[in-house]
């Protein structure tokens, strides 16, 4: 079932969070959204918190480290709405804030299969479909986070994987020039999330104490993400920051 033309914007780990934040964003600035994640059920309860029907979003829980699942969801956009124009790659997983050498591969792999591979599977299927639709192109954008600048102290795996999306970011960039295809990389740093609940309460720092840090609400993130969204082709946000405007970032060492 092959909708009328209009954008349509694909985000990850659409259940909850900022993923949510930017599918409501997007929707409300006239995209026709598809919400992936592994929760089917946090899945659902977005799509009804949005205002989200049957005719302007999809649902399709998928597990995007997993390439036969990207598989599966990519040819259910292709079905459902005939093209895809934005694809934000959002979902991304932490492992346990221990010593590094105390991780185990698993952990370690968890991380980079979530955050990395899925950033990677999830581009992959989306350049072939901006390639061969009509009018051709779209735009990919990346959460690269605060940590693809500056670790957290115990987060290797986490910060390992999103100085990886800046350079995955950057290639995508480069590669899809000559098929109209954007990519930019946002960095977000201390939005209010389930995810960031602790850093309220206080958490590590690199001197070994722990602070509370402040946070920004995550409607916020989601309006950048549309912002970014929304440029023509022609033009194209390659980096941005946005992040609580007091949280220890800007001076941190």
């Amino acid at each position: 079932m092959t909708r009328p033309f209009n954008k349509v914007a694909l985000i990850t780990g659409a259940g909850t969070g900022i993923g949510k934040a930017a599918a409501k964003a997007l929707l409300q600035g006239g995209f026709q959204v598809v919400l992936t994640g592994r929760n089917l059920t946090r899945l659902e309860q977005a799509m009804q918190d949005i205002g989200g029907t049957e005719k302007n979003c999809l649902i399709h829980p998928a597990d995007v480290g997993k390439p036969e699942d990207v598989k599966l969801l990519f040819l259910e956009i292709q079905n459902y709405f005939g093209r895809i124009d934005v694809l934000f790659n959002n979902a991304g997983v932490g492992a346990p804030a221990i010593p590094m050498e105390e991780l185990n591969y698993e952990q370690w792999m968890n991380v980079v299969s979530a955050n990395l591979c899925g950033a990677f599977l999830c581009s992959q299927e989306a350049i072939r479909m901006m390639k061969a639709q009509s009018p051709q192109g779209g735009r990919i954008i990346n959460n690269g986070s605060i940590s693809a600048h500056a670790p957290r102290p115990m987060s290797a795996p986490y910060t390992a994987t999103k100085h990886a999306l800046t350079g995955l970011t950057k290639s995508i960039a480069l590669d899809g020039r000559a098929f109209n295809i954007a990519c930019g990389q946002i960095d977000i740093g201390n939005a209010g999330t389930e995810m960031t609940i602790p850093m309220a309460a206080g958490i590590l720092q690199a001197d070994g104490s722990n602070q509370a840090e402040p946070l920004m609400d995550v409607d916020h993130v989601g309006q950048a993400v549309l912002h970014m969204a929304q440029l023509p082709l022609e033009s194209n946000i390659l980096s941005m920051t946005i992040m609580a405007s007091k949280m220890p970032f800007v001076g941190r060492g």
